[in-house]
């Protein structure tokens, strides 16, 4: 099986291949604007308590950090949405990770602004066992940190690609989360994160290991 990091550089290759360098540069130049938000340097730090939340999982059953937290550490990856590829792919990683975890009584959960019915196709698609929770109107994102705009430049391409996140997220915000993948302890105390405005770069799976 190849590691996550092998995945995305075939996704690369294979993006290079099918999407026209023009779409590619305009991807690159937001990337670029995101990077100049410096959001890794102000968002929630380690050492930091995350903020509990109420978040609606896949069949609108709401769930609450402070009850995962009792019954033990806790992940928490943020990410785009179904439509994004590598998101899809962390998301596999993660789910190949799951048993482990649970075994260090570690609970894992991911959060996205999309609806729960995309969430919901997503879960039974990618065949993951934990919880999709979603952050409606990035409530929690912008709370900690890790939220951004989408530049007018890149909208148009996003619905060109069948991306509208108007449809996905529910509301007229184009509004999304960096890549992000915190480790908390019972307390909720951030003991870890990994937050990247690229969202081509995805946590090592390898560095996840010595922080759970």
């Amino acid at each position: 099986m190849n590691t996550l990091a092998q995945q995305i550089d075939e996704l690369n290759k294979n993006l290079t291949q099918q999407v026209p360098p023009e779409v590619l540069t305009s991807f690159g130049q937001s990337i670029e604007d995101v990077k100049k938000l410096q959001l890794e340097d102000h968002c929630i730090k380690v050492g930091d308590t995350f903020p509990n939340f109420q978040l609606k999982n896949t069949t609108n059953q709401v769930i609450e950090l402070n009850d995962l937290l009792q019954k033990g550490p806790a992940i928490i990856s943020f990410f785009r949405g179904s439509w994004c590829p590598y998101c899809n792919l962390e998301l596999r990683a993660l789910q190949q990770k799951l048993s482990e975890l649970e075994a260090k009584k570690v609970t894992l959960i991911a959060i996205s602004p999309q609806l729960s019915s995309y969430s919901a196709t997503l879960k039974e698609t990618l065949h993951l066992d934990f919880e999709l929770l979603t952050d409606q109107d990035n409530h929690l994102a912008k709370q900690i940190g890790i939220n951004f705009e989408l530049q007018d430049y890149v909208s148009p391409i996003y619905q060109n690609l069948g991306i509208d996140l108007a449809v996905y997220n529910g509301n007229t915000q184009q509004e999304l989360p960096i890549p992000a993948v915190f480790t908390l302890d019972s307390t909720g105390r951030v003991t870890y994160k990994f937050v990247d405005s690229n969202y081509m770069n995805r946590i090592d799976m390898e560095a996840l290991d010595l922080h759970v």
